[in-house]
């Protein structure tokens, strides 16, 4: 594994989304200044960040067992095993994958964490989503751009408010992939909870973090001329290709696998 390693001082005296979603992962790479605003989130969020996951791990399998072996993850966040390269790599030893995430701790933790298995590679790229050019620039040193790779952005856009324009940046991104590759998305919602949805605004906002929950409706447009994969744009806890299907609850989340035509 390869790392671009610049010297990055991490900030604990701001909540970062990495970290929070680390401690309601049940991790313990995070700060006092993290667990405040994951503490104070509504209940189910350690539930949903926890089906999210499993639903990460249910598309990269599905993903690798159907022929794709290249995958860029953007937005990693802290490495939680099994990754995405562990589950990838456990079907297609060989398949190589390039992380990207802009949170110092991160970073601080790829080297020791993101070991790829001999037979294939990852790399770590230290960047931002909003700098779509310069990662797929890196990511053009280890993955083949001639042929399928899997954009992961898992649980990533809901931090990114419309003036930044989310939809524009996964365009870029899409744009940038061949044809027979794939969008693997999760997107925060209340759809599911609207009761909810105040409450969880408020705790982000109160840590400085923007937070741009989705409805369905504005979930759908990252898929824009993807051919979604079955059973469509849904529920986290209702993607499933193979059996067993996960069991069904209220979820945080929008998921969906779109295929590059």
């Amino acid at each position: 594994m390869t790392v671009d390693k610049p010297e990055l001082r991490i900030d604990t005296s701001r909540p970062h989304p990495a970290r929070v979603y680390d401690w309601l992962l049940g991790g313990k790479d995070n700060y006092p200044v993290d667990q405040r605003v994951a503490e104070q989130l509504p209940a189910e969020a350690r539930g949903n960040a926890a089906r999210n996951r499993a639903f990460m791990h249910r598309a990269s399998a599905w993903l690798a067992r159907n022929g794709v072996d290249q995958f860029l993850d953007i937005g990693t966040g802290i490495p939680t095993e099994p990754n995405l390269h562990q589950v990838v790599q456990g079907i297609t030893p060989s398949a190589r994958i390039v992380y990207a995430d802009n949170d110092p701790i991160v970073l601080r933790h790829a080297e020791a964490l993101l070991i790829s298995r001999p037979e294939g590679a990852t790399d770590y790229i230290h960047a931002d989503v909003r700098k779509a050019e310069a990662i797929v620039e890196h990511a053009r040193k280890l993955l083949d751009f001639d042929r399928p790779v899997a954009l992961s952005l898992i649980a990533l856009l809901h931090f990114l408010p419309d003036d930044e324009d989310p939809y524009g940046i996964t365009r870029a991104l899409v744009d940038a992939l061949p044809s027979g590759s794939f969008l693997v998305l999760s997107h925060g919602t209340a759809d599911q909870h609207p009761e909810l949805k105040a409450e969880t605004e408020a705790t982000y906002k109160k840590g400085a973090i923007p937070l741009r929950m989705r409805t369905r409706s504005e979930v759908e447009p990252f898929f824009e001329g993807l051919e979604l994969v079955e059973p469509g744009l849904v529920f986290a806890t209702e993607w499933y290709r193979e059996e067993p299907a996960p069991v069904r609850e209220r979820s945080g989340f929008y998921v969906g696998v779109g295929r590059v035509r």
